[in-house]
């Protein structure tokens, strides 16, 4: 039943609530995917990065806007592809956002994906995170321990992008 005032159920009059069913099924594939390859426990930041990182892409990638209806399967070499090491994937994110949000203010309509996308990304961006360093000189200090050597501070999206290319490789 609508509530007085509502034209729709569509999201696109009387302010209903439109949920961002695509953004949270790219979320979901993104966490399935790191949870089976077992890389980190889902409670650290380092996690979360990697499950943002690849949610973005696989979001961004549905060039279709047929994200739901995707069998995952299908997809995993486009988004190996996406996250490979020598891909400019911080470009690729800032043009698809750009197109996304061109298209979304053209039609005048919400868009709840695309907000949650953006919030992710900025999380990215602006978050950094301790990392070992790996363009440490080799030969340096001896590593006796996983916590030792040096580390460097590193956004979040430079650790969370391997961390997703890895877990589309495992599963």
């Amino acid at each position: 039943m609508l509530h007085r005032g509502h034209q729709s159920t569509d999201g696109t009059g009387g302010g209903e609530l439109t949920v961002p069913m695509a953004w949270l099924y790219a979320e979901y594939i993104a966490d399935e995917l790191l949870r089976t390859g077992d890389l980190m426990p889902p409670t650290s930041f380092e996690f979360r990065a990697g499950r943002d990182a690849l949610a973005l892409t696989i979001f961004l990638s549905d060039t279709d806007g047929e994200l739901p209806g995707i069998r995952v399967v299908t997809q995993l070499e486009t988004w190996l592809s996406l996250t490979a090491y020598d891909r400019p994937w911080q470009d690729w994110v800032d043009v698809r956002m750009s197109q996304l949000k061109a298209e979304a203010a053209a039609s005048d309509r919400p868009a709840p994906d695309l907000d949650l996308a953006a919030a992710a990304w900025r999380w990215l961006e602006e978050t950094e995170l301790l990392a070992p360093d790996l363009n440490a000189v080799p030969g340096g200090a001896p590593v006796v321990g996983e916590d030792e050597g040096p580390k460097v501070w590193t956004p979040a999206w430079q650790l969370g992008l391997p961390l997703g290319h890895l877990a589309i490789h495992l599963f």
